[in-house]
């Protein structure tokens, strides 16, 4: 893993096709330039007002994707003080690709639960992970 900055965390308005059964909603083509390879998908559930966090992937490409409610997402860097935010959801459609080395959390902004799909470029390893309480990262949620 090379130097990495927030500037790596790469969003990309996603396509979603509105059709009268239902609508399409893409996540990710082997060809965008995002696409570090296919390890894992998995879906978290996220209740309104909930926050979880912290934690940093050491390996792990992250390509997070909110289908249904809405999600703010923090990155933070530890050798800077500068934080970084994302909200993304049914009504901003779009992927987060977090690269390695990146600490985040994220809290459902939706009044409902929110539904977030990361589409991982290796399978979950519990080893490669790094997770520390919400207070080791001063941030104000509200």
């Amino acid at each position: 893993m090379g130097a990495v900055n927030l500037d790596d965390v790469v969003v990309t308005p996603l396509k979603q096709i509105h059709t009268e059964g239902g609508d399409v909603m893409h996540g990710i083509k082997s060809f965008d330039e995002s696409y570090a390879g296919f390890g894992e998908a998995y879906f978290s559930w996220i209740k309104a007002g909930s926050i979880k966090g912290w934690k940093r992937h050491n390996q792990m490409t992250m390509n997070l994707i909110v289908p249904v409610g809405r999600v703010g997402f923090v990155f933070y860097m530890s050798d800077t003080t500068q934080f970084r935010t994302e909200e993304i959801g049914v009504d901003c459609y779009a992927r987060i690709t977090v690269p390695p080395g990146v600490w985040f959390a994220f809290k459902g902004i939706y009044e409902q639960e929110s539904l977030i799909l990361n589409i991982a470029n290796i399978p979950h390893d519990p080893l490669e992970v790094e997770r520390i309480n919400l207070s080791d990262i001063h941030y104000d949620w509200d």
